[in-house]
Parts: C-alpha cells; structure tokens; sequence
C-alpha cells in the first residue's frame, strides 16, 4: 500500500504529526521500533513527572506538621516505581487509541530508508516489509548521550532509562550533568533518601537558565542535602568494586567519589545511525540532520523533526514542528489553504520539574544585553505572594526583562511552585507582541501565583505595590 505520508517514530513529535495529516486527507503510516508515544510518554516527560509527584507527596507527609497535621510514612520504592509506569503504560494506549481513532496504520518493527519514499521495516523476529510513500517524515528522537570516561552499563553506570526502574533505592547516587534530568532525577532520589551528589562540567548548575535561577536553585538544592559540584568534570569512573568510584577533576585538584551508582545525564543524542541517511545523501551536522524552516531536508520529500533535526529537544518543540511539517506537505498537496508560519525558537519555553520548578523563556538577562537591548528588569520573590506562602512554598521568584526603549517583552524566567504553568503566559504575550501596559492593564486573579508575573513587570517599572 503507498501512504502519502510515512512518519518514522512516535514520539510527541511522530505520533502528533501523523494524526495531524490524517486530519488534513492525507494517507498516513506511522512506523515504531518499540511501544508507541515515544521517549517522552514511555521513558521519559511522562512517568518521570509521575515519579517526581510521588517525591513531592513524601515531601508534605515529612513536613505534614507545617500545615498543622499529624502524618507519618515512609515512600515504597518499587511502588513508586510502579505508579510511575503504569502512568506510562495508560498513556501509550492513549496513543493507540488515537492511531485508530484517525485511521492511522501502525507498522512495529525498525525502519530504514532504502530509496526515496521507501522505508524497509524488520520487526521483532527479523521479518521484513517495504513500506511505500511519497513523503517521509524522520521522527527518531534521541537516547542518553554517553561520554567515553563514562560508558553506560545499564547497572553501575545509568542512563535516565535504568533511573526510572531501579530494582532497589541506592543509598548514594552520583549524577553526572545538571540539565533538566539531571537536577529533577537529583530532586527525586535525594527526597526519597537517597544521598545525591551532582558533579557539572560548566561553572553554574542549569546552565542554559538565567545565572540568578542557577543560584536560586542551587541554594534550594543545597538546603535540601544534595552536594554540589560545579566547574568539575568526572575523568575516570571505577565499578570493580560494589559500586561506583569516580575520579573527578576540580579546580582545586582531583578527587574520588565513591556511591552506590553514578547517573550520566550529559545530554541527549539524535537516533539517526542506521536509517539509510548516508546512503540517500541526506545530509546531517554536528550529529543532527539539516533541514529548512518547514523541515524538509536536502532530499525532497524527506522531512525531520524533533531531537533529530537542529531546534531545542523539547517534546512541545517536536509536536509544534510535526504539525508544521505536515500542514507545509499538505499546502503543497493542495489539501491546505495556506503556508504554516515557521517557529519563532526565541520564543520556546522551557520547564524543569525539580522541586522547586523553573520555568523560561526568550533572552535571559545576559542573553538581552549581549544583543544591544536597554533593558528594565523586574525580579518579585516568591516569598511576598500570599498564595506562595499559604501553599507553604515561598522559595523562588519571577523575573522578567523589558526592553526600555518600546516596552518589549524580552523574557522571563521563573523558580518557584508551579511556574511551569505561569510560562504560557509570557509565550502567548511575547507572540502578540504585547508591551508591559497591556499586561499591567490585564486583571490577574488573587490570590494566585500567577500575579506574581505583574507583580514583577511593575517591579521593573517602578509601580510596586507588594514589595
């Protein structure tokens, strides 16, 4: 059967344009090596966050006399670890329930490109099919990068994967990395009980944040016993014995760590080995496959999105760019009425789900005037929001940065409870170009976290009213 559209993985990036282009008239097969929603629903976005509200809940029953309650437990390790993956397993049939509900056919098996619009496919037990279409969309996503001091083994030495179902709770976990699986994992394990130390190569942890949201959350870190490690690079690591010893090289000398295990989270890797690219002529860079701004590669008719092609290696970054892509196919099918407008991917939030959240997007302080902006900044802590202080939580802070000549929202960046989601607002009022006045003339409810957002505009414009 020839498709009009052949999606090579179903991650949020896959699975989301494939039912996108069912939607628009167009043929569609989706093609999965392993269970279908990808990383993100499986390994990933999903259970994790189910993992990190399960630390969350043994955070209030530990400090339940705070509200005024009685309240004693102790956290279940392989129970939490359950919960998470039942999580999972719900959403992936999520995902199946909509394949058939848009009349999307499902191919498992491994696919590689053979020839434009040809994708050979080897399932499980070695049997092979060619599956046929005129446009083909890469949506292979990415795994744990590994370093080679570091070689994961699955057991002492860990990817984000094996982090989600240990058999047992280590006593002592080294995290290499402090990006956002690095630190939310570190936030886990710590909460659970377990002794976490974070070791990052750059000189601030969460490096890509604001240098103010990397002290704030180091602060927070440190107050909750996880030790900290910046400016330090792991050069060695030793799993002769029970567990783990890593040399790790500091500015002051070297030094050996000794845990139970060690958790690499330095980065993600694009999966794009072994699907045919070399043999196409498909061109990639710096491990990624190059596209143009609606994500067709040098090949026509072969597109990539997600952790795959060159934007951040978010899964909203791959959903928004599937739809994109397909509505950018179906213009030229003459079965859409127009070109989709390209991302704008300065304005991309980013969400980290430690405890306390960080929340982002657009420039960073840094970031404005390194471009040549006057900026007006507004910072309002947490710790002034009755609604922060009620929910026990009145660590962290919004920022925001305005540019001084026009009024133009620049960024913002936030720490704090539940600001991952306070972010939209920004990304929404940034795309419509909106300037301070519009948002210190928009009613935000009290009390909310959330006016903590005007609270910081009027902040950088000399207005305050709660500070």
């Amino acid at each position: 059967m020839a498709y009009d559209v052949i999606v090579l993985g179903s991650g949020p990036g896959g699975y989301v344009g494939a039912i996108r282009a069912a939607q628009l008239g167009l043929k569609t097969a989706i093609i999965e090596k392993e269970s279908l929603g990808g990383v993100c629903l499986n390994w990933g976005c999903i259970p994790t966050k189910a993992l990190l509200k399960s630390a969350q809940v043994n955070e209030y029953i530990k400090h339940a006399k705070d509200y005024g309650i009685e309240a004693t437990g102790t956290p279940q390790f392989d129970a939490v670890i359950k919960r998470s993956r039942g999580v999972a397993d719900k959403m992936s049939k999520g995902v199946q329930f909509l394949m058939k509900k848009n009349k999307i056919d499902v191919v498992m098996g491994f696919g590689k490109l053979v020839a434009k619009g040809k994708i050979e496919v080897t399932d499980k037990d070695g049997k092979k099919q060619i599956v046929e279409g005129k446009h083909t969309i890469i949506a292979t996503g990415g795994r744990s990068r590994q370093l080679p001091t570091m070689p994961i083994d699955g057991k002492k030495i860990i990817g984000y994967r094996e982090a989600m179902v240990l058999p047992q709770q280590p006593k002592s976990m080294i995290i290499v990395g402090s990006g956002a699986i690095g630190v939310e994992f570190a936030y886990f394990y710590n909460s659970m009980g377990t002794k976490v130390t974070i070791v990052e190569y750059l000189p601030r942890i969460v490096p890509v944040e604001d240098e103010e949201i990397s002290k704030e959350l180091e602060k927070q870190y440190k107050k909750a016993g996880v030790q900290i490690m910046t400016s330090s690079e792991v050069t060695k690591v030793d799993t002769s014995g029970a567990g783990v010893k890593a040399t790790v090289k500091t500015a002051s000398g070297e030094m050996v760590l000794e845990a139970d295990v060690l958790l690499s989270a330095v980065g993600v890797a694009a999966n794009i080995e072994g699907i045919g690219l070399e043999e196409l002529g498909i061109k990639t860079e710096k491990g990624k496959i190059v596209v143009d701004k609606y994500g067709q590669s040098n090949i026509g008719g072969i597109y990539a999105i997600g952790d795959c092609s060159p934007g951040q290696a978010l899964a909203h970054v791959a959903s928004k760019e599937a739809i994109l892509c397909v509505e950018a196919i179906a213009y030229n099918e003459k079965k859409y009425h127009h070109l989709p407008e390209p991302i704008d991917y300065n304005n991309v939030p980013g969400c980290t789900y430690c405890i306390p959240e960080i929340a982002s997007v657009g420039y960073t302080e840094k970031q404005a005037k390194e471009a040549g902006y006057d900026v007006k900044v507004g910072k309002f802590p947490l710790s002034a929001s009755g609604k922060a202080s009620a929910a026990g939580h009145p660590e962290g802070f919004v920022k925001v940065i305005f540019d001084a000549k026009y009024g133009e929202w620049l960024g913002t960046h936030m720490i704090g409870y539940n600001v991952t989601e306070l972010i939209a607002e920004t990304v929404t009022a940034r795309k419509l170009e909106t300037t301070y006045h519009e948002v210190l003339n928009a009613i935000h409810p009290h009390p909310t976290i959330s006016e903590s957002i005007k609270d910081a505009i009027e902040v950088a414009y000399g207005e305050a009213i709660h500070l």
